[in-house]
Parts: structure tokens; C-alpha cells; sequence
């Protein structure tokens, strides 16, 4: 897998979406970036939105609240509860959409969360997003969302990002 792909692919047998994509930076300065709140907030979100987190408690049992804020100032309010975490090699959670205060809206879509990251030599990681949903309905309303150019998006910005990190 060559930088800047992202290989995004749907297996609705199973209700999952695996993302990878390949980063020209080391696995520590990756790790900072998905679990650190000040560095989250410069890239998770897709331009022109933006990520602000209210609260994050990065272990075990712990959780990040955050928004995605709109350029007319609209939030969008998630929460990421983290289940497992082995420092520099993986991180799971449950992924929900909240009101501001971390209420879960039992009306959006719900899903679980396996980010892994590799270290492939040459100063690149590879990092996947394995993301799994209750059901196809959940998974389909996500992809209706615009998830993939979204993801796709704030991988962009990740990258430009990582310039200025290592």
C-alpha cells in the first residue's frame, strides 16, 4: 500500500467497514495524533468542520466527547467509550452519536471501533480502522452520511498534519 491510499471496503454480510491507509511517519507520532485531544482537534474532522473535544480520558474504560462543528457553527456530538487499549498497537471502543452533555441518541448509528497501528519500516505506519455495526441498517444510514469522503477528508488533513508533528 503506497502513502495517501485509502483502502476503504464494505462487507455487508458482516455489518463492518475496514479502513487502512498508509502514513509517511512513525507509529509513536501516529499513536499521539488519534489519542491526544490537542492533536485530534486539528484533524479528526473533515475541512471546513472541525473537532472540539469537551472531554477525553484516554484508558481503558474511559471516554473522549467531542463535536464535529460546522462552519455555521453546528455541533454534532459523539462519544468514543474505550474498551481496550495496548499502547502504540491498538485501540477499541464503542462510537456513538450524544447531546452535548454524552446522552447516547439511541436513534443514530452505533458501532464498534478496532484501530490497529503497524509499523512498516521507512518511516511509515499503516493504520486500520475496523469498524463494526449491531446491524445493516446502522451500517447503510453511516455510509448515507457521507462517511467515506468524510473519513477520506480528515485522513487528508491528518497527513498534512503530520508534517508539522514529527
Amino acid at each position: 500500500m503506497s502513502h495517501n491510499a485509502l483502502h476503504f471496503s464494505v462487507d455487508r454480510e458482516n455489518n463492518t467497514i475496514t479502513v487502512q491507509r498508509e502514513f509517511a511517519a512513525e507509529r509513536s507520532v501516529l499513536w499521539e495524533a488519534y489519542t491526544k485531544p490537542e492533536i485530534l482537534d486539528r484533524w479528526w474532522a473533515p475541512k471546513p468542520w472541525k473537532a472540539k473535544t469537551k472531554s477525553m480520558d484516554f484508558k481503558e474504560g474511559g471516554h473522549w466527547l467531542y463535536a464535529m462543528v460546522g462552519p455555521e457553527g453546528e455541533e454534532h456530538w459523539s462519544v468514543v467509550n474505550y474498551k481496550v487499549i495496548e499502547p502504540q498497537t491498538t485501540f477499541t471502543g464503542t462510537d456513538a452519536f450524544t447531546d452535548s452533555d454524552g446522552t447516547v441518541n439511541p436513534d443514530m448509528p452505533q458501532s464498534e471501533w478496532e484501530v490497529t497501528f503497524v509499523d512498516k519500516g521507512n518511516n511509515a505506519t499503516l493504520v486500520t480502522s475496523q469498524i463494526a455495526f449491531p446491524n445493516l441498517q446502522q451500517l447503510d444510514a453511516t455510509i448515507a452520511m457521507g462517511f467515506k469522503d468524510g473519513y477520506r477528508v480528515a485522513m487528508e488533513g491528518l497527513d498534512n498534519l503530520l508534517t508539522t508533528l514529527k
